[in-house]
């Protein structure tokens, strides 16, 4: 992306599946804000209008993939392939795939890793190959010696180097709003690495070979009101889609920023609050630090303050976290854990809130090594591992470790305007 953006190009980016960090990276690179095509949270048919709001101007659209090329959503197969994986969504926009192979330890072998991918489903075009992690020259020569007899052309080759490492944490990569600037610089010193050694004509080339991202919009929000809602940004909580900030918009939302290390009180006249995630645990000492806004993020949300929290602003409106004092609005305490808690969820409302009513569904995802305690009861959570309660809810407050991705379905933005509007509490 970055690569291409250097030539002049303009250049559309999305990311398949859930994931919050990679589009902050993407975004870096091409200047423009990033989509998730996530098939099993939006379903198919918004992978098309979601791709096409991301090539909006833009004269081509990279979309990384996420995990292996054919993993998905385990309980949901779709054909050869998962629901929600790389292939899916390759497949719904009729889109090339590049492999990118760490081709690290291989050399004849890759020949059959390669042509496994490129078979397993004959309704996903595997076009080409990228070589990651490659030693030296003869290796390369190694490399595409095997590879010749399978018809797919090397479109580029990138050599070992550690400079290439990126910024891990729990969750994956570091954050770009934690570390903009060194980000910057691994950028522009990745981009060059890659105009050197990945042909980018040919790249260009093959995007051209994807029918156009033609499709009618999708349904944005209805007006329901009009709130000022004020939204938690800041190094410890970045975790949001572009989807749900614009679908809160449409709905007559005003969006105002609160840094919760700094601010010492929530901005005027604001009648909701929505908390994303992000890595409130790498910054709790910071975050116990402001005592004022704790104490008046507590008493506007015990006073009725409409409010949103999708996991980590869970942990920040508990009582503490991982011993120190946080919000104090949420009747838990939250602690980090070694146990990953990661996938998709459908969610049936247990308890009538601002987001959703009772008895209705929603489909969402988990990512966090945290628990609270106690667990909650506002949704009934069904995963891999079955169905288990969670998180908190009033008529005027949904806090849970619930990701609800909004881009094909405004109804909780709506919901939530019109809750923020109303002199009572409850929607028109």
């Amino acid at each position: 992306m970055a690569a291409l953006t250097r030539r002049g190009l303009r250049v559309g980016a999305a990311k398949v599946g859930p994931d919050f960090i990679d589009p902050g990276y993407h975004a870096l690179a091409t200047g423009r804000p990033v989509r998730n095509l996530d098939a099993w949270i939006c379903g198919s048919r918004s992978i098309v209008p979601l791709a096409a709001r991301a090539g909006s101007g833009a004269d081509l659209v990279v979309v990384e993939g996420t995990m292996g090329l054919f993993d998905g959503s385990a309980d949901s197969p779709a054909g050869p392939t998962q629901v929600a994986s790389t292939a899916h969504v390759a497949r719904l926009l009729d889109a090339p795939v590049v492999l990118v192979v760490d081709a690290s330890s291989l050399s004849a072998s890759v020949a059959a890793l390669v042509h496994g991918y490129a078979t397993f489903d004959p309704a996903v075009k595997v076009a080409g190959v990228v070589l990651n992690r490659v030693g030296s020259d003869s290796h390369e020569a190694l490399l595409r010696r095997a590879l010749e007899p399978l018809g797919l052309p090397v479109l580029g080759a990138l050599r070992r180097d550690d400079d290439y490492a990126w910024r891990d944490r729990h969750l994956g990569l570091v954050p770009v709003i934690e570390q903009r600037h060194q980000v910057q610089r691994s950028l522009r010193r990745l981009a060059g690495a890659i105009e050197h050694q990945c042909d980018l004509e040919a790249l260009v080339g093959l995007a051209g070979t994807a029918p156009p991202l033609v499709a009618g919009p999708l349904a944005g929000a209805r007006r329901s009101g009009r709130a000022r809602v004020a939204v938690v940004r800041g190094d410890a909580f970045s975790f949001y889609y572009p989807d749900n900030l614009e679908r809160l918009e449409e709905a007559g939302a005003e969006l105002v920023p609160v840094d919760p290390v700094s601010d010492p009180a929530l901005p005027p006249a604001v009648a909701a609050l929505y908390a994303g995630g992000g890595f409130p645990e790498v910054f709790g000492e910071a975050l116990a630090a402001n005592t004022a806004l704790l104490t008046d993020v507590r008493q506007r949300v015990r006073a009725g303050l409409v409010t949103w929290a999708e996991c980590g602003g869970t942990l920040w409106l508990a009582r503490s976290m991982d011993g120190r004092a946080m919000c104090g609005a949420v009747p838990a305490e939250a602690r980090m854990t070694s146990r990953l808690s990661l996938g998709y969820r459908r969610a049936r409302v247990l308890r009538d809130n601002p987001v959703a009513p009772a008895g209705s569904e929603l489909r969402g995802h988990e990512l966090h090594y945290s628990t609270v305690e106690p667990a909650g009861d506002a949704l009934e959570m069904d995963g891999r591992s079955g169905a288990a309660p969670g998180g908190f809810a009033s008529a005027t407050l949904l806090a849970s470790y619930l990701h609800l991705h909004l881009g094909a379905d405004p109804a909780p933005a709506e919901r939530l305007v019109a809750v923020a509007s109303c002199p009572d509490g409850r929607p028109r």
